[in-house]
């Protein structure tokens, strides 16, 4: 009877504690995002043959024009193997080439080829248009509070200092 507490008392345990991831807003956030994140990169996979570190690292520059290396690093938050083998990938393409960088000598300066952009052109109105649809029931004023909450949350995480957390109150040894 011991050991049926004992289990009975677990499962509810291992039942109270997913209740709260599910309500977890960062890991419903991540979540969120890598759905997204996953339905749009099977287009942009299906269509050009692009990885989500590809398009992001081509969206930044298409954007924004010329970076290093360090810089697509920062911008798209991804890990620096993740840029380092998208940047890879996308000049043996074609889609883009690096250049020396006049500021310092011991970077290069990554930036998308006429192929490049010519193909960069191409993905943005699908781009535009998935959001489109992804918001399409939602209000213009849902979208814009969407927009600026996101926005809130990610100048918070810059924000977020770790040692100011008590750990005895997370059960944190």
């Amino acid at each position: 009877m011991l050991a049926n507490a004992a289990k009975a008392a677990r499962n509810w345990l291992v039942m109270k504690q997913s209740n709260r991831l599910a309500e977890f807003l960062p890991y419903r956030l991540s979540v969120t995002s890598n759905a997204v994140s996953q339905r749009i990169a099977q287009e942009y996979r299906n269509r050009w043959g692009l990885s989500v570190p590809e398009w992001r690292v081509m969206a930044v520059l298409g954007d924004s024009g010329p970076h290093t290396q360090r810089e697509l690093t920062s911008m798209t938050i991804m890990d620096k193997v993740a840029v380092n083998r998208a940047c890879k990938v996308l000049e043996d393409r074609g889609l883009a080439v690096r250049r020396p960088n006049a500021q310092d000598g011991r970077s290069h300066l990554l930036e998308l080829t006429g192929e490049g952009a010519a193909m960069h052109s191409q993905i943005m109105p699908l781009a535009l248009e998935m959001e489109r649809r992804l918001f399409a029931r939602f209000s213009d004023e849902e979208v814009e509070a969407f927009r600026s909450l996101l926005g809130r949350v990610r100048a918070e995480v810059d924000d977020l200092d770790a040692d100011d957390i008590d750990s005895a109150n997370f059960g944190i040894g």
